[in-house]
């Protein structure tokens, strides 16, 4: 793997899992010294985290993490509830014993996952049970269509991570069900109601993000780091946790 490649990976997993938070400026020479690697393959790291939407890049100026606005994410559930839902229906009417024993596995995992309370491993094994679904759906042009979309969505499940973990268990249990019993339009209905479900709630946290008007230019202006964007939990109002996504 090239430096630029290590650089790629290691922001992207920072980004995805909010480590780096939206809107956060991005220092080169800060990144560069973190990740012990020279500016020019960082910065194809960073042209590459671009071309999936995760960053923004400023010409003569620098980069931040790409805001991830309400408008961003009602644009996201607006592709989802068509192309996942097409992909559950297909699943059903193709998916072998394999890619049903790669489903349970994701369920396993995110079970796992719930009974240590670990909300990271919750959003992974999530995220991965969704992206099981487009692959054993068996048309290559609907993977390729939600390839784009897989850090963008792992993202969003990590801001929404607090979403009652049993309830997501069973929606996903009642979907893999009706996969698995052959049931298309069942399992695309369930696909359909699981994904529109998250998605008001994944607007109201968003609203609370608190980066909807920044400006990249200004943002990215001063050569130091800029403070980090509120928490999603921070902008949530006391005792209500914020919701995931699917």
């Amino acid at each position: 793997m090239t430096t630029a490649n290590l650089a790629y990976e290691t922001l992207k997993r920072r980004i995805v899992e909010v480590e780096l938070r939206p809107g956060e400026r991005l220092v080169e020479r800060d990144l560069a010294a973190e990740l012990e690697v020279s500016r020019i393959p960082l910065r194809e790291a960073l042209r590459l985290l671009a071309a999936e939407g995760l960053v923004v890049l400023v010409p003569g100026r620098g980069a931040l993490v790409s805001p991830f606005t309400p408008d961003d994410v009602r644009d996201l559930f607006d592709v989802r509830e068509s192309l996942e839902a097409l992909a559950a229906r297909l699943a059903a009417e193709r998916a072998d014993a394999e890619g049903l024993a790669r489903l349970r596995a994701c369920m396993e995992r995110a079970r796992a996952a719930i009974a240590r309370g670990d909300r990271a491993g919750i959003a992974a094994a999530n995220a991965d049970f969704h992206h099981e679904l487009v692959a054993i759906s068996g048309n290559a042009l609907l993977a390729d269509l939600m390839r784009p979309l897989d850090a963008r969505l792992h993202r969003l499940f990590h801001l929404t991570s607090d979403r009652d973990p049993g309830r997501q268990s069973e929606e996903h249990a009642e979907l893999y069900e009706a996969i698995a019993a052959g049931d298309p339009d069942r399992a695309a209905a369930h696909a359909l109601r699981h994904v529109a479900d998250g998605r008001a709630d994944s607007m109201a946290v968003a609203r609370g993000w608190s980066v909807q008007d920044i400006d990249p230019i200004q943002a990215t202006h001063s050569r130091r780091r800029a403070e980090r964007v509120r928490k999603p939990s921070d902008a949530c109002p006391p005792g209500r946790p914020p919701q995931s996504a699917g």
